[in-house]
């Protein structure tokens, strides 16, 4: 009995730190104090874009639980991204006028600057992996009447454009 409980207890140490690993490599960032920052986005902004005048509303839906972002240009479609989490992870869906829909998790938050970066995970309707599709978006959540939204665009490979919009507070 002494020689099972040597064996028991390391191999049950071994399991919980691994357990534990896979949790914190699940959520490198505190994805509610970031989901909590992104709420405050809720109104309306606008921004000056080479696209013309871009509009972003925000909305909670769902009892609170996912932020919809709904953004729209002069020259440019209408498109949608959700964003909440997944247990202990921040998540954006980004559904594109490139046809696909990107999901992204949050890598990094700065709560004192506000810097909140989002890297791809998967994508629906993506015909291959080298379609273009948006790949990276940064914010920028500066304070309650400016913040700067960063979206990284990927064709065969390699990063094809960038976007970098300055919103300010309509309402």
């Amino acid at each position: 009995m002494r020689t099972s409980t040597f064996w028991i207890a390391p191999l049950l140490m071994a399991s919980l730190a691994v357990g534990a690993a896979e949790n914190k490599a699940d959520s490198p960032i505190d994805a509610k104090a970031a989901f909590e920052r992104l709420k405050t986005l809720v109104g309306e902004w606008q921004a000056d874009t080479s696209m013309g005048k871009a509009r972003v509303t925000y909305e909670l839906i769902a009892g609170g639980t996912t932020l919809v972002e709904r953004e729209s240009a002069e020259r440019m479609p209408v498109m949608l991204t959700m964003y909440h989490l997944d247990g202990n992870r921040l998540m954006l869906t980004h559904y594109c006028a490139a046809g696909n829909q990107p999901r992204m998790q949050a890598q990094s938050f700065d709560p004192r600057s506000g810097l909140l970066s989002f890297q791809f995970l998967d994508a629906t309707n993506l015909a291959n992996p080298d379609a273009g599709h948006m790949r990276n978006a940064t914010l920028r959540l500066e304070d309650n009447e400016k913040f700067t939204a960063d979206w990284e665009f990927y064709e065969g490979g390699t990063k094809k454009s960038s976007y970098s919009f300055q919103y300010a507070r309509v309402r």
